[in-house]
């Protein structure tokens, strides 16, 4: 792997960890067509090591509400009578929606980082969860705002999170759109989503460093790769959420429906192999 190529997938790291277009499927497509070894454990462990810049970016992000919750979480535990703060309920509602993924994505890892690398799975993927997408917009009552968090919110958000190990899913578009289906607020689901992914991504991100170390990747390209996704995927946070306060979640549905069949057709001709 070039500098070029860790600065390019640090690009589209950057840009597609927040929003709901799956930033594995793209880093996977992109990944091919700068003629890596996709199902290559070494590219693999990259992909997943560089989303620490993204999660990075998120936590500089929501610094404030982070120091915030975990000191009430640390005081309702000392204290029982600030355990109905609602920033101490939060605390525990990232830890239970962080459970499942943590362990599915450890019993299923051989698969994830093997045979669900195939384009023919990325494109199924995109295809499939954007009529989710549009489905969770159209039928859900975006009536319930942040503080009306509950804790079977949460649970079905981590458990729908787990969907995002597929390639192609999109963690951002599965927790949002669970979130949505659960009458959530657009900002609330994503702001929701956006703490849901930080301990499930810097585990994933842990556990693939020595296979990307290991590989002919290198740690420089790592470290370029890493940087150039934190500062790409902060900007992006920030633009995602004032994109929500007024739009819906279509225009990525169609986004990833569009981008899902133009890979079938390129798979389907030749033009481009699935692993």
């Amino acid at each position: 792997m070039t500098i070029w190529d860790a600065i390019i997938l640090g690009i589209v790291e950057g840009l597609t960890e927040f929003l709901p277009v799956s930033s594995t499927g793209h880093l996977t497509i992109v990944s091919k067509m700068l003629g890596l070894q996709i199902d290559d454990p070494a590219i693999t462990g990259f992909t997943a090591v560089i989303q620490v810049g993204a999660i990075a970016a998120v936590v500089l992000f929501f610094w404030k509400d982070i120091r915030r919750i975990a000191v009430a979480w640390v005081r309702g535990l000392v204290k029982p009578e600030h355990r109905g703060e609602f920033d101490h309920r939060m605390g525990w509602y990232v830890i239970v929606g962080s459970v499942p993924i943590v362990i599915v994505g450890f019993l299923a890892r051989d698969v994830i980082s093997g045979p669900l690398r195939s384009l023919w799975w990325v494109a199924a993927a995109l295809i499939g969860w954007s009529f989710v997408m549009v489905a969770a917009e159209r039928l859900g009552t975006k009536s319930r705002p942040l503080e009306k968090l509950n804790f079977v919110d949460a649970l079905v958000m981590g458990l729908v999170q787990c969907l995002a190990l597929i390639p192609g899913i999109s963690r951002s578009g599965a927790t949002i759109s669970a979130g949505l289906f659960r009458g959530l607020e657009r900002v609330a689901a994503a702001r929701v989503s956006f703490l849901l992914g930080i301990p499930a991504l810097v585990g994933a991100g842990a556990y693939e460093l020595k296979d990307a170390l290991n590989g002919d990747v290198g740690a420089v390209p790592l470290l370029v790769g890493t940087v150039v996704s934190f500062i790409v995927a902060y900007v992006s946070i920030a633009w995602l959420l004032r994109f929500l306060v007024n739009h819906t979640i279509e225009v990525f549905a169609f986004y990833r429906l569009l981008l899902g069949i133009v890979l079938v057709i390129l798979l389907a001709t030749s033009t481009i192999t699935a692993t």
